[in-house]
């Protein structure tokens, strides 16, 4: 430095010094700028103080040299001791300089800048808070510095900076959370202690209320809960967890939607790291349970961000159970936030009560750009499922199409855990229960899915899959006569609706064009859901054979018996592949006579002697002749001995095959079930059951020599009085305990079973002559 330059009022002998390599030496110089500056405060001659000031940070601090800047440095803090309570109006000029050292590569000139400053805000205190920004920036920087005593200076001026704040009610809290917010995101781990104790000291401040800016660092708070410094961790949670207690003592002042979507993103764990990913998502789902119970239906527009989060969590194992809990109690009252009430009419205006209470804030423009990148990493990309569906309008609305949407998606998804299912299918349920007119929308896109998940392997899943699909059947909401609704399928693979079912019959109590013709109506989706369930039992024999009875007997429990074998006898009735159309005969038969679901409707068959019952019967009999034995099981629940009797005597003209057999065999071992006490007992009164005997003969004729052919061969043998079998003249009359319904036209009911039968013969011989010449089949098809 040029030691010849004027540095007036500073004496060449203090400039020397100042320069001078020596600590020491540039102490004596500090001291004696001290009072030289003291002397201009006496004078109050703030023009040579500013020069003195100028002089020292110019040519000194700013200086190329670097004793010169160790020396401009110690002169500052010197000027700042010397000035005292007055230092307040040269701050700006004392601690430029001094920030700017903070970044000189030196560590020792770090280290002296830190002590120069810890001194000039130690006489200013309170005075140096309009200038706390640049303050912190710098102290931010020094926190993370490599050098352990630059790192300890910073330490000393940082504690004396909160010290500053927390006795001052003058903070400016308005202008640091720009700074707070952009400063957090902060990857260095000094950086993010030196942030996380700044914000543990300001929310412990009762007069400086952060919670009201918490939307704007909430983010970067949990961003820091996922370091790798336990300590970190530790703090991090102590301030969420002090911001959480806030919360719930005044949750009136919080703004619950502008961080909604901030929980809903962390809510969301990802997989690369164990322990502090699972840390961020169990407080960030502990977080949106208290939010939801707080706040209500204020969060009912991120209704479908928080299932998205919530959903996953459900089918977590053992090893995450505190989030699971959490996450089921935090769906558990989002569901209870679904009324009626948002079923209804958007349109009415709402009340200004409502507007105030209801209304969710507009999110922050830098919180929307960090939800749009955080949709593509959960892979919903192609669903908005954390913007609010309505920030224009004034009410509360649920956001019904995005939590369609997620529930749709998460039942597509194949990696979907099993309680995971479970809470979609019982949310599809709630909402048809609560907003059935509007969940009525989105049926013909959830229906295909619906029936899919039919085949899933839990019987849980397939229980509420069958309660969501009966409440679609059975809901008043669902009657349409829209054409075509809901058959959004392949036409060529789906069973059609039968001719039958378009043309009402007089007096058999049809009431809608797409119901069963016989069947009392349920609405305009139960007789599509039934053909649609037959399509799916064709297409899946396996889920037919493994879970048929299953579903049909859940259903007589969730829909009325009648109506569903009603509707499924109408369908197939016109079913081309009549090997199906016998096997879901033989399925549906077994379960009528067997399921103690369907006593109700066995007793109805019991006695024909109403008209309804009639129809029941004639609708069966038409589709159970698919099924020869099945048809004589039905006449013998229905004690229609002699056309039992009758159909046996046609056995003699049908393909007699082992399966035949096999279900003749059946039909022996179930005659001796409870199901048929009351036949059993009608063979004591053999006078007047004569056809009930000679069709239990016929089939005992039919049987080989097994172990069937001697059950039913000793019952028989238990008859009373073989000689009363013979028809007398007074019994001739009678085929069975009770008189023969007119309204049931017998002969025709026989003619129908010759024409299915010889359908049935007509496709085996068919099937038989293609195994048997497979080259001529192939000759025909090439030429």
């Amino acid at each position: 430095m040029n030691t010849e330059k004027d540095f007036s009022p500073l004496t060449p002998n203090i400039v020397r010094a100042l320069n001078d390599k020596l600590y020491e030496k540039r102490k004596v110089a500090a001291l004696e700028i001290e009072k030289l500056v003291r002397e201009f405060v006496a004078q109050n001659n703030s023009t040579q103080i500013r020069h003195v000031i100028q002089i020292l940070a110019t040519e000194f601090a700013l200086s190329q040299h670097p004793h010169s800047r160790k020396g401009g440095l110690i002169g500052l803090a010197a000027c700042s001791i010397a000035l005292g309570k007055d230092s307040g109006l040269y701050l700006k000029e004392l601690i430029e300089p001094v920030l700017t050292c903070f970044n000189d590569s030196d560590s020792r000139l770090r280290y002296y800048a830190c002590e120069a400053l810890y001194n000039i805000v130690k006489v200013a205190r309170g005075a140096v808070l309009p200038h706390f920004n640049v303050l912190f920036d710098g102290l931010s920087k020094l926190a993370a510095d490599p050098d352990p005593n630059v790192k300890s200076g910073s330490e000393l001026l940082d504690r004396l900076l909160k010290d500053i704040v927390t006795e001052s009610n003058k903070f400016d809290l308005v202008a640091f959370v720009p700074l707070l917010r952009e400063r957090i995101y902060s990857n260095n781990q000094y950086a993010r202690q030196f942030i996380i104790s700044w914000i543990l000291v300001l929310e412990s401040v009762p007069d400086i209320n952060l919670l009201d800016y918490l939307p704007e660092i909430l983010d970067g708070l949990f961003q820091i809960l996922g370091d790798g410094s336990k300590e970190i961790r530790r703090t991090c949670e102590v301030v969420l967890g002090e911001f959480l207690k806030e919360i719930k003592k005044n949750p009136s002042s919080v703004k619950f939607a502008e961080m909604a979507n901030i929980l809903v993103i962390h809510c969301q764990g990802p997989d690369e790291s164990k322990l502090t990913n699972d840390l961020i998502q169990l407080t960030a789902m502990t977080w949106m349970r208290e939010f939801i119970q707080l706040a209500g239906r204020v969060v009912l527009p991120y209704s479908s961000g928080i299932l998205t989060a919530v959903l996953p969590c459900l089918s977590y194992d053992d090893r995450k159970k505190s989030t699971k809990e959490a996450a089921s109690a935090c769906n558990h009252s989002l569901m209870k936030l679904v009324t009626p009430e948002d079923d209804e009419e958007e349109a009415a205006p709402p009340t200004e009560t409502q507007t105030q209470e209801d209304s969710p804030p507009k999110t922050q423009d830098i919180l929307d750009n960090s939800l749009n990148a955080s949709q593509d990493s959960v892979g919903f990309s192609n669903i908005s499922f954390f913007a609010p569906t309505s920030t224009d309008r004034p009410q509360v609305t649920l956001d019904l199409d995005g939590i369609v949407q997620v529930l749709d998606r998460h039942l597509h998804d194949s990696s979907t855990g099993m309680m995971t299912r479970i809470a979609v299918l019982k949310w599809l349920y709630h909402l048809y229960i609560k907003t059935p007119r509007k969940m009525f929308c989105h049926t013909d896109s959830l229906f295909p899915m619906l029936l899919k998940t039919l085949s899933d392997e839990s019987d849980e899943v397939i229980l509420k899959d069958l309660e969501v699909l009966a409440e679609i059947a059975s809901s008043p909401a669902g009657q349409t006569d829209v054409p075509g609704s809901c058959d959004n399928f392949d036409s060529k693979s789906e069973l059609q609706v039968p001719a039958s079912a378009k043309t009402a019959h007089p007096g058999t109590g049809s009431k809608g064009t797409d119901c069963s013709p016989s069947t009392p109506s349920m609405n305009s989706y139960f007789y599509k859901f039934m053909i649609n369930l037959l399509k799916r039992f064709s297409m899946e024999r396996k889920l037919l054979e493994m879970r048929g009875a299953f579903i049909i007997r859940q259903l007589c429990l969730l829909l009325n018996a009648e109506n569903i074998f009603h509707s499924m006898a109408d369908i197939l009735l016109k079913e081309e592949d009549l090997k199906f159309a016998s096997t879901m005969v033989q399925t549906l038969n077994t379960i009528l006579l067997t399921s103690a679901e369907l006593f109700q409707l066995r007793n109805q068959l019991k006695d024909l002697h109403t008209q309804e019952s009639c129809a029941l019967f004639c609708c069966l009999y038409r589709s159970w002749c698919h099924n020869p034995v099945a048809t004589v099981s039905l006449c013998f629940l229905t004690q229609n001995y002699k056309h039992a009797y009758d159909l046996i005597q046609k056995f003699g003209d049908l393909e007699v095959t082992v399966d035949f057999l096999m279900e003749v065999d059946k039909l022996v071992q179930l005659i001796e079930s409870p199901i048929f006490t009351y036949l059993r007992l009608q063979l004591l009164d053999v006078e007047n059951n004569p056809y009930l005997i000679k069709a239990l003969y016929g089939l005992l004729m039919l049987l080989p020599q097994s172990q069937a052919f001697q059950l039913l061969s000793h019952r028989l043998r238990c008859v009373p009085n073989p000689e009363l079998m013979r028809p007398t003249p007074q019994s001739k009359h009678s085929g069975s305990s009770k008189p023969v319904p007119s309204r049931v036209d017998y002969q025709e009911l026989l003619q129908h079973f010759d024409r299915v039968q010889s359908k049935h013969l007509e496709v085996r011989h068919q099937r038989a002559g293609r195994a048997e010449h497979p080259d001529r089949r192939r000759g025909e098809v090439s030429t």
